[in-house]
């Protein structure tokens, strides 16, 4: 499965991720009030453009608008909605959403069950192990979310606290796994077929979800369940069709702004050794066609790194 990242799993992205196998895709994280109420990126994010079945990631602090988002978002198309406790970025959990709803299980409860009650489709909750090391309640709040009626739970192996520092603790997320009957997704520092097949072992979990390690790469999250990933000369291929779905999406101005960060990845993937002001010229150019040529140029004069993670 591929992990819902804030800026980085736009439609493009996911396109790509579920033409080249992805087991599941899950839009970026939507605030649900923003979406109610008809604000910002909220409407692009949870456009669907034919991928099935249609996961869309809600965040809130309030269950008032977390249902009427659900209500929202199963109306347009979603077939399964997932309820947003993992992320730890301060200005989510400053708003006393995303993992800072593990510091008050009940208000999380409160969420779980608007959400759950206000739609058909199944609900789905996505969380770390605790807001620090004193207070690991990953499991007490998966037992009781399970109760009140949400169908899957994905827990990445990091508290709150360690944001993405140090490595996620795989062996705690099969304290979740003991408690609860339902599927269970292990996330957390994956990165090759060992790691996947690691996690799973030491989990107890039912699939693996995939974020950063994606990055760069987005066919990865298919070559790890075992399709054939691209040849040299299609990943060349992806990168120039992602970039230009970028732009449609976004259009150019603000496409040019949102493809940076990927090309950055991709170059660090695919030509980790392409020179410095050789990448400061693509990230400058406003041309598109400039970009691209300068993009190809780049991964045509590099070798593909050899690594246990592309073997």
């Amino acid at each position: 499965m591929l992990a819902p990242m804030s800026g980085v799993t736009d439609l493009p992205f996911r396109e790509i991720s579920w033409r080249w196998g992805a087991g599941l895709v899950v839009t970026e994280m939507i605030a649900s009030r923003e979406l109610v109420l008809s604000r910002g990126e909220s409407w692009a994010r949870l456009k669907r453009a034919g991928l099935g079945p249609h996961m869309v990631q809600l965040a809130g602090r309030e269950p008032h608008w977390m249902a009427e988002a659900a209500r929202i978002a199963a109306d347009n198309g979603a077939d399964i909605i997932d309820i947003n406790m993992g992320c730890p970025a301060k200005k989510v959990t400053g708003g006393y959403s995303g993992s800072a709803l593990m510091r008050d299980p009940e208000l999380a409860l409160s969420l779980i069950e608007a959400t759950v009650k206000a739609v058909e489709v199944p609900v789905t909750l996505k969380m770390r192990l605790g807001w620090d090391e004193t207070s690991i309640n990953a499991p007490e709040i998966a037992c009781r979310a399970e109760a009140a009626g949400i169908q899957l739970i994905t827990i990445h192996g990091r508290t709150r606290m360690q944001f993405y520092e140090g490595r996620a603790d795989w062996d705690a997320i099969r304290r979740v796994r003991d408690v609860i009957s339902i599927p269970l997704i292990a996330n957390g520092d994956v990165q090759s077929a060992e790691d996947a097949a690691e996690i799973l072992l030491r989990s107890g979990a039912d699939a693996v979800m995939l974020g950063r390690g994606a990055q760069g790469r987005p066919w990865h999250v298919g070559a790890l369940a075992g399709y054939r990933p691209p040849s040299r000369g299609e990943q060349a291929e992806i990168v120039a069709g992602h970039y230009d779905a970028m732009l449609r999406f976004y259009g150019r101005k603000a496409g040019l702004r949102h493809a940076r960060k990927h090309l950055g990845w991709y170059l660090d993937r695919l030509a980790p050794a392409v020179a410095g002001d050789e990448k400061a010229a693509i990230f400058r150019s406003t041309d598109p066609q400039d970009v691209m040529r300068r993009m190809m140029q780049a991964l045509a004069a590099s070798t593909p790194p050899i690594s246990r993670e592309a073997a």
